[in-house]
Parts: structure tokens; sequence; C-alpha cells
């Protein structure tokens, strides 16, 4: 048998905190909050103290599995880097070879007209593609018309000296007979 609250100035504060819904009275069910503990901000850091790193789950079938980060976060290091254009590589080597085909007569060096065009056209993919090269296209490019011009050269002065060459009169040779 439990006795009604008495009359007066006498108040149950768990009783009559939780029938007239007064907030400020404590309920004996809860325990009362504590302070917080002030934390040195100078103090040494462990970073073995607190454990393993907690990472943020995500409701729905796209939660973080442990050992990965969770989805939407950005990975570490650099980007890939583009994709080197297999042109331009070759472009530069075609108007390499044409520049050494320069110590055949000079007429070794047409072949960096190849280089050169091809150069052009790697040049061209580059920009459509976003690719990388543009070094060994403009490479390409400079070395195979140089080397273009130079066999060009080289053809004029080769054919100038057939052309006086067979201009010459035989007669005017010393013939020496014993």
């Amino acid at each position: 048998m439990t006795n009604p609250p008495p009359s007066g100035g006498w108040h149950d504060p768990a009783w009559s905190g939780q029938q007239s819904g007064d907030p400020t009275l404590p309920v004996s069910s809860q325990p009362a909050p504590t302070q917080p503990i002030p934390v040195n901000p100078y103090a040494p850091t462990d970073p073995y103290a607190a454990g393993p790193p907690q990472i943020p789950t995500q409701p729905g079938p796209y939660a973080a599995t442990p050992g990965y980060p969770p989805p939407g976060y950005p990975g570490y290091g650099y980007p890939p880097a583009p994709k080197q254009n297999g042109l331009a590589i070759a472009a530069m080597v075609v108007s390499i070879i044409g520049a050494l085909g320069l110590c055949g007569y000079g007429l070794g060096g047409y072949i960096g007209a190849i280089g050169a065009i091809l150069g052009h056209v790697s040049r061209k993919q580059i920009r459509e593609r976003g690719e990388a090269g543009e070094g060994f296209a403009t490479a390409g490019i400079i070395v195979g018309w140089v080397a273009t011009a130079l066999a060009v050269l080289a053809t004029i002065v080769i054919v100038i000296f057939i052309v006086w060459a067979a201009n010459q009169d035989p007669s005017s040779y010393e013939s020496s007979t014993y």
C-alpha cells in the first residue's frame, strides 16, 4: 500500500519531477551529468593511445568496408598520367633516322619528311584526345624538316657536281704516255 504525498511543504523530488514535468528537477533513474575534464593542449600525443582510427560508416548499399576508405573519398598520390601518343614517338624516331641518313651522301635525309608529317598528324591527335607526347611530336617535326632541307641541299650540290663533271673537256686532261 502506498501513501499519497503529503499536502504541505514536503516534496519527493523524484516523484514530483515526474508528475509535474518540471525539467529542472532531477530524476532519480538518470545519473547527474558530470563536468568535462579539461584537456592539456600542450600534452604530448600518443598516436596509439586511442586505438585504430574509426572509419565513418554510411547506411545503405555503399557502406564502408573495414580496411578501405569509404566511397567518395579521393585516393592518395598523383592522378595517373595521360596516355602517351605512339605516333609522336614514331615521328621522333623516324626523324632521327632521317637525320642519321644524311651521312649517306645526304640522300637519306628524305626520310625526315615522313617523320615531320607523322609529327603533324600526332599533334592533331594529341589536341583531340588529350594525350601526352607534345614534345616528341614537336621534336619529330623540327628534326624531320631540318633533315629534309639538308637532303634537298645535298641533292642540289650532287646534281651540280655531276653536271659540272659531265661538261668538262676530256682533252684538257694531261695524258702521260711513256
